[in-house]
């Protein structure tokens, strides 16, 4: 087993536990792991599975990450491949000064954000697995949807294995390709929701699709690319735009959790529409995806969680 150990400083206040739960979002999650000291997570780097062990030390305000990898094999810059997905994924690079401002002159918004001060919007590491994770939790509880894609990383994901034991990484399209819907339906998915799946590695590995693209355009022109795929909606696009690309003003308004989470917050009646929670983020506007991370957040702690 090669190992190696380098550090990351990210912009503060910085706080991985709270991170790593918007991450993860669930206890059971199987491909982003965390003891309640180190956030662990196998990443394919030049198809090599690799064991990532991030853990922080120093307070809030002065934060550095120590990251140890170890595989059978490490690849030739392993650490700077690692370091530059786990400030993506994790938010280092990302400056919150502007939204604490906010917070701190808005009676409603400040308990919320000094409450998880520290906190950083994350990404999944790729396009691909953002929407993966999106289609699988389509109209689902996300505890259903968390088991199904753990489903997924068990079956089909590389894995890394050691002495403690076996983890998988997230499965990558090549590793999907071949695959029959009647494979993935096996894991739990509904019959539109793996060929949809499986009609995205179809693209990818075609080179008729390619999803890097999409960082350079705006957010119309993403959800327009996003909706011309075959199971792709309005709220899986928002999730992608998100959770996969980084806009931090997009709050995904079709998103059930997320709207009951707002009421909660607000005190407010009655369900809400999409046009009801785009009005009431209207404040908040630039900063509306920090809010529903927040409110994750709020949520897990009520749940005994955090």
């Amino acid at each position: 087993m090669e190992r190696s150990a380098f550090e990351l400083e990210p912009i503060p206040p910085f706080r991985l536990d709270l991170t790593v739960w918007i991450l993860r979002r669930r206890p059971d999650n199987v491909v982003d792991r965390w003891d309640d000291q180190v956030y662990r997570r196998v990443l394919v780097l030049d198809g090599e599975p690799v064991e990532v062990a991030a853990r922080q030390l120093g307070p809030v305000d002065c934060p550095r990450l120590v990251v140890e990898l170890a595989a059978k094999r490490l690849p030739a810059g392993a650490e700077e491949r690692a370091g530059e997905l786990l400030a993506r994924m994790l938010g280092l690079g990302v400056d919150l000064t502007g939204f604490y401002r906010l917070a701190a002159g808005d009676p409603r918004l400040r308990p919320l954000v000094e409450r998880f001060r520290g906190a950083k919007p994350t990404r999944y590491p790729t396009v691909f697995e953002a929407l993966v994770n999106a289609i699988a939790c389509q109209q689902v509880t996300l505890r259903l949807g968390i088991q199904i894609l753990n489903r997924l990383a068990l079956a089909h994901g590389l894995r890394h294995e050691d002495g403690d034991g076996s983890y998988p990484a997230f499965p990558r399209p090549d590793q999907l390709v071949g695959l029959r819907p009647v494979a993935l339906r096996a894991l739990g998915f509904s019959r539109q929701k793996a060929e949809a799946i499986l009609s995205l590695v179809e693209g990818l590995m075609a080179g008729s699709l390619r999803l890097d693209d999409l960082e350079r355009l705006d957010d119309a022109a993403v959800q327009e690319r996003l909706r011309a795929l075959r199971g792709v909606g309005r709220w899986t696009a928002e999730y992608v735009l998100l959770r996969g690309l980084g806009r931090l003003h997009v709050f995904p308004g079709d998103d059930v959790g997320g709207q009951r989470n707002l009421r909660r917050w607000l005190g407010l009646d009655g369900p809400l529409s999409y046009e009801r929670v785009r009005e009431t983020l209207e404040p908040w506007r630039a900063y509306s995806g920090l809010i529903y991370y927040h409110l994750l957040l709020q949520r897990l702690a009520e749940q005994g969680v955090l």
